[in-house]
C-alpha cells in the first residue's frame, strides 16, 4: 500500500509539474498573435486595367426613310455585303415616278421651243446679211446715178445734152433713191424681228432653265424612294418588312429604320473603364480581348480613342446632364481598336478588354493583401505598445498613413511605404522596405488589427483567411 502510494503520489507530481509548464507557455504567449510572411523581392510587374464591353464596328450608319410610303423591295438581307450608293430597299413611288415623267416631258417641250428660237434667229441672221448686201448694192447704185446726174446736169446749163436725157438721169437718180431707202426700211425691220426671235429665245432658255430645276427637284423626291448604302460595309440589322409603312423624320421624332450598315474593315471593343483607372489609360496602350461567345481565344488590340465625358453606371447618361448625385459610380468610355478580328465576329457581342498600362522589369514588390492603413496616432507607443501622450493637433493624429508590418526581432513594425503600379498579386515598392524583408500578409484579419510592435509568430502552414473565415 505504502508503494501504490507513493506511486501515485509521484504520477500526481508529474502531472502537476506538466500543467504548470504549459500554463506558463501559455501565459508568456498569451499576446502572440501568428501571422502568415512573405519576402520583399524583385519581380516583373505588369499593371492592367480590365473592363467590359461590347464588339461594335468604327464606323456604322443607320440608314432611315427618307419618305412616306410602303416598303416594295428588299434587296438584300442580314449579313449581306453591299456597297457603297447601292440600292438597297424601295418604297412605293408611283406618284413621284408620275411626276417626274410629266416634268420630262415638259423639259423636252420648253428645249424643242428654245431649238426652234434659236433655228428661227438663225434664218432672220442670214436673212439680214442678204439684206445688207442688197442695201450695200442699192447705195453703189445711187452713188452711181448721183455721179451721172451731176455730170449731166453740168452738161445741161451749157446746152451740151438734150433735156430729154437729163430728165432720164434725173428720174434713174430718183429711182435708185427710192430703193435704197426701200432696201435700208427692209433691214430695219428684219433686225426688229431678230430682236423679237431673240427675246422669244431668251424666254425659251428661262422656260427650259426652270422646267429642268422643276426636273432636279422631283429627281430627287423620286431618288428619296430609294434607300442606298452610304458606304461599303454589311447590313447588321433589318429590323423592317416588305410590306411596312415608314415615315421620314420630323423635329421631334426620328425616322423609321430601315436597315444599319456597319464598316466591319475596323472592329472594335467599346468599353467602360472605371473612373478609379481611366487616368491610367492612353492612347497607343496595347490590349487583350477576349469574347464571351469565343472561349478559349484572345485577340490583341489598341486603344483608339478615350472619352472626356463621365458616364453614371446605373442610367448610362452624361454625368454633366444629370441631376443625380454626384458620388454615384462613373465610367469613361474607351475604344480598343482589334488587330485581327476573326470573320465570324458580330457586333454587340460581350467581350472583356484588358489594357496594359504600365510595364516595369526587375522593381522590388510586395504582395498586394499586404497593404494597410494606420492613423498615426495609432502608432505612436512607447516601449510597452501603449499609445503615447503627445501634444499632437488632432488632424494630424488622424492622419492615415499607407504601409506594411515587417517582422523584425519577432515583433510587427509598421513601415510607410511608397507605391508604384499594381501588378496582378503584386504591387511596386518605392521606398520603406529593403530586398528580402519579412513582410505579414495575412490573415486578412490579423492585418486589420494588428498593432505596431506587437508580438508575432510566423505561421506559413496555416491558410491565409479573410474576416469571414475563408481561405
Amino acid at each position: 500500500m505504502k508503494r501504490n502510494g507513493k506511486i501515485t503520489i509521484g504520477v500526481i507530481g508529474i502531472v502537476l509539474i506538466a500543467g504548470g509548464v504549459i500554463g506558463a507557455r501559455r501565459w508568456s504567449q498569451r499576446n502572440l498573435v501568428t501571422v502568415q510572411t512573405g519576402l520583399a523581392e524583385r519581380a516583373d510587374l505588369t499593371a492592367v486595367v480590365t473592363a467590359s464591353g461590347e464588339i461594335k464596328p468604327r464606323n456604322y450608319i443607320n440608314i432611315g426613310a427618307n419618305a412616306q410610303g410602303r416598303i416594295t423591295d428588299l434587296l438584300v438581307k442580314e449579313g449581306d455585303r453591299v456597297r457603297k450608293n447601292q440600292v438597297v430597299a424601295r418604297i412605293e413611288h408611283i406618284q413621284a415616278q408620275a411626276d417626274v415623267a410629266a416634268q420630262t416631258a415638259a423639259v423636252a417641250s420648253a428645249l424643242a421651243d428654245s431649238a426652234a428660237a434659236e433655228e428661227g434667229i438663225k434664218v432672220q441672221d442670214d436673212a439680214i446679211n442678204t439684206s445688207a448686201a442688197t442695201v450695200d448694192h442699192s447705195k453703189s447704185e445711187l452713188e452711181r446715178a448721183k455721179s451721172v446726174l451731176d455730170r449731166y446736169e453740168e452738161l445741161w446749163k451749157h446746152k451740151l445734152v438734150a433735156k430729154q436725157d437729163y430728165d432720164q438721169k434725173l428720174a434713174d437718180f430718183k429711182s435708185a433713191e427710192a430703193a435704197a431707202r426701200e432696201d435700208q426700211a427692209r433691214m430695219a425691220q428684219m433686225k426688229a424681228q431678230r430682236s423679237q426671235l431673240a427675246a422669244q429665245l431668251t424666254s425659251s432658255q428661262r422656260r427650259v432653265a426652270q422646267t429642268q430645276a422643276n426636273q432636279a427637284r422631283l429627281d430627287d423626291v423620286l431618288a428619296k424612294f430609294d434607300a442606298t448604302a452610304p458606304l461599303d460595309g454589311v447590313v447588321t440589322d433589318l429590323p423592317v418588312r416588305i410590306g411596312e409603312t415608314v415615315v421620314p423624320g420630323v423635329q421631334n421624332s426620328a425616322a423609321s429604320t430601315i436597315m444599319t450598315i456597319a464598316d466591319m474593315s475596323l472592329i472594335t471593343a467599346e468599353i467602360k473603364v472605371d473612373e478609379t483607372d481611366i487616368v491610367s489609360v492612353q492612347l497607343g496602350q496595347a490590349a487583350n480581348i477576349t469574347i464571351d461567345a469565343m472561349p478559349n481565344r484572345t485577340f490583341t488590340g489598341k486603344v483608339i480613342e478615350i472619352g472626356n465625358t463621365a458616364i453614371l453606371r446605373s442610367s448610362g447618361l452624361a454625368a454633366s446632364s444629370s441631376a443625380t448625385s454626384n458620388q454615384e459610380a462613373k465610367d469613361f468610355k474607351v475604344v480598343v481598336a482589334l488587330d485581327s478580328p476573326p470573320d465570324e465576329i458580330r457586333p454587340g457581342l460581350s467581350c472583356t478588354a484588358k489594357i496594359v498600362t504600365a510595364t516595369r522589369r526587375n522593381v522590388l514588390s510586395i504582395p498586394i493583401q499586404s497593404l494597410t492603413v494606420r492613423k498615426k496616432a495609432d502608432l505612436e507607443t512607447d516601449n510597452d505598445g501603449v499609445l503615447a501622450a503627445t501634444a499632437s493637433a488632432n488632424k494630424i493624429r488622424n492622419e492615415e498613413i499607407t504601409g506594411v508590418f515587417v517582422v523584425k526581432n519577432g515583433k510587427a513594425e509598421f513601415r510607410k511605404v511608397d507605391t508604384g503600379i499594381t501588378g496582378v498579386s503584386d504591387i511596386e515598392v518605392l521606398g520603406g522596405v529593403n530586398e528580402g524583408d519579412q513582410i505579414i500578409i495575412g490573415s486578412y484579419k490579423v492585418i486589420r488589427t494588428l498593432r505596431n510592435a506587437a508580438a508575432v509568430k510566423v505561421d506559413n502552414k496555416a491558410p491565409v483567411t479573410d474576416a469571414a473565415g475563408s481561405a
